[in-house]
C-alpha cells in the first residue's frame, strides 16, 4: 500500500567503513572517502536561498508587521497587520564549510 518506499536500499556517500584483509581475516577501521554518486558532488551545502526579506526602508526580517488602529464601539484598539508587499528577497546565502564540534567525541586507537 502507497507510493514509493526507501527502506529497501538506503544510500550512503562515505564507505563502508571497514577494510578486510582476506589472507588474515583482520579486519581494520578507515578514514571514510566520499564516493562520488550519480551526481558527482558532495554531500555538504554551502549556499542556500535565504527567507528573510528587505522592506522599503532596508530592513532585513523574516516578516514584517504594520501597527494599525480599529474604533470598535468607540474605543481604539491597536492590531497588527503582515505586510506582504513590496518586499525584496535576500536571495543566496552563502554558508560557513562544516566542521566537526570541538566537543565531539574522538576515539583514538592505535592498531
Amino acid at each position: 500500500m502507497g507510493g514509493s518506499s526507501s527502506k529497501g536500499r538506503s544510500f550512503w556517500p562515505f564507505g563502508s567503513g571497514t577494510i578486510s584483509d582476506s589472507a588474515n581475516g583482520d579486519t581494520e577501521q578507515s578514514l571514510a572517502r566520499y564516493r562520488t554518486g550519480r551526481l558527482g558532488g558532495t554531500p555538504f551545502v554551502f549556499s542556500r536561498r535565504s527567507s528573510m526579506y528587505y522592506d522599503e526602508d532596508g530592513d532585513l526580517a523574516h516578516e514584517f508587521y504594520e501597527e494599525t488602529f480599529v474604533t470598535k464601539n468607540g474605543r481604539k484598539k491597536a492590531k497588527l497587520k503582515r505586510i506582504h508587499k513590496n518586499l525584496i528577497p535576500q536571495g543566496m546565502v552563502k554558508l560557513d564549510h562544516p566542521r566537526i564540534h570541538v566537543d565531539f567525541p574522538v576515539v583514538l586507537c592505535e592498531v
